[in-house]
């Protein structure tokens, strides 16, 4: 199997690990992104949790000239809409599934694997959890939106699927309307998703972080 790179932190020296994390960055970025954000949630140790955090392949990408970056899909048009390559979100989210996939032959049972994405990795995240074979534990997204939700092939065992959605106020990127449109979609499915702002852009912030691990902490208790 041909995975995508990754960073991964393990639980602590004589930790057993029992859970997962698999957390994708956004445009530009790549799997180190997040890394810091481990040490702030102090929770590797208390629930023996491996962070696995992907790197994007690096692609043109049309909004920013035809730049090669890294990116989950490729951007063509920045209208509320989102003009995406629609096909290359759903190979990403097909290539976030095989890491779950690995994750459970490691050892971790379905229901102890979350995932999260931010902005980018985000859109692609909703689409892996919410179409992967088995239930997981929760479903992180952060300042993002959801491009495939008219094509979006639910599956009905993730109705109970808890989800944390947290978004900037003053998001100039992805403005908070497509964050709340993501999540009146989760609720046509029936899920009941747990939606969060703060006063930023485009960014992460410490209450969120705090957030992040209450919601950890409640998933994986």
């Amino acid at each position: 199997m041909d995975y995508l790179p990754t960073l991964e932190i393990e639980a602590p020296k004589g930790v057993p690990v029992n859970a997962a994390v698999i957390w994708l960055h956004g445009l530009g970025a790549d799997g180190n992104d997040f890394a810091p954000v481990v040490s702030q949630l102090d929770l590797a140790a208390e629930y023996g949790i491996r962070f696995v955090f992907p790197h994007a392949p690096s692609i043109p990408v049309t909004i920013n000239n035809g730049y090669v970056m890294p990116a989950w899909y490729d951007i063509k048009l920045l209208d509320l809409d989102r003009s995406i390559d629609a096909e290359q979100l759903l190979d990403s989210a097909r290539k976030t599934q095989d890491l779950i996939n690995r994750e459970i032959e490691r050892g971790i049972a379905p229901g102890r694997i979350v995932l999260a994405g931010f902005s980018q990795g985000g859109a692609v995240v909703y689409e892996a959890a919410l179409t992967f074979a088995q239930p997981l534990a929760g479903l992180i997204t952060l300042s993002t939106y959801l491009p495939t939700a008219d094509t979006l092939a639910f599956d009905e065992r993730h109705k109970a699927l808890d989800v944390l959605v947290c978004h900037g106020s003053h998001d100039p990127v992805v403005p908070e309307a497509l964050g709340r449109k993501a999540l009146a979609d989760l609720q046509k499915w029936g899920l009941q998703p747990d939606y969060k702002t703060y006063p930023m852009e485009h960014s992460v912030c410490l209450e969120e972080i705090t957030d992040i691990a209450a919601f950890l902490r409640k998933v994986l208790s």
